[in-house]
């Protein structure tokens, strides 16, 4: 069941791309539950009193990706992919208001452990997250695309090379080496500016 529905998105995503407007609104139902899903599993790891919920976060993702020109959409993981950079930018955006809004007064934070596969250090800055992630995609692109699709888009191994027409145990290289370089990103960057709201 769920192999054909992966088939009936992709047939969607590819009519869509060939002007089939109709296939747009046959896509929603079948994508809709996993967006949903993943910005319910993604706000999870978010502060208690996140203003943002998901499905807010769910339809402007959705409403950025529709508008989206000229995008050869491939297939279900392509999709998801993009997915994942809307919701990364969708939730930045959020943050970097939030802080301008309290001025330095409580940064957003999010649970890394699970994602990032660092268990003593369950939260984070989700701005300084994203300063460290733009560092590492400088650095190496292809593990800040791994990154972002295995973190904000919440695709797995296969999925991840699926999209970026790499091996599976590249992916698991380097999201290994990117989660290392990430830890240490972000632990110096904590010591240099104090907890997460301070300096």
């Amino acid at each position: 069941m769920k192999t054909q529905t992966q088939a009936d998105v992709t047939r969607l995503l590819v009519n869509w791309t060939n002007g089939d407007k109709k296939a747009l609104e046959a896509l929603l139902p079948l994508v809709y539950g996993e967006l949903h899903r993943l910005a319910k599993r993604y706000l999870r790891r978010e502060r208690s009193d996140h203003t943002l919920q998901s499905t807010a976060l769910v339809h402007e993702a959705y409403l950025r990706m529709v508008d989206q020109k000229g995008v050869q959409w491939q297939n279900r993981a392509h999709f998801f992919a993009v997915a994942a950079q809307m919701i990364r930018r969708i939730l930045v955006d959020h943050a970097r208001t939030h802080n301008a809004e309290k001025r330095g007064g409580g940064a957003c934070k999010l649970e890394l452990n699970e994602a990032i596969g660092v268990p003593q250090r369950r939260d984070l800055n989700l701005v300084a997250l994203d300063d460290a992630m733009n560092t590492l995609a400088e650095m190496d692109p292809q593990q800040g695309r791994i990154v972002e699709l295995r973190f904000f888009g919440g695709l797995s191994i296969e999925e991840t090379a699926e999209v970026l027409s790499i091996s599976p145990a590249t992916v698991k290289r380097d999201w290994a080496v990117a989660k290392a370089w990430l830890y240490r990103d972000l632990s110096g960057r904590e010591m240099l500016e104090g907890p997460a709201g301070g300096t």
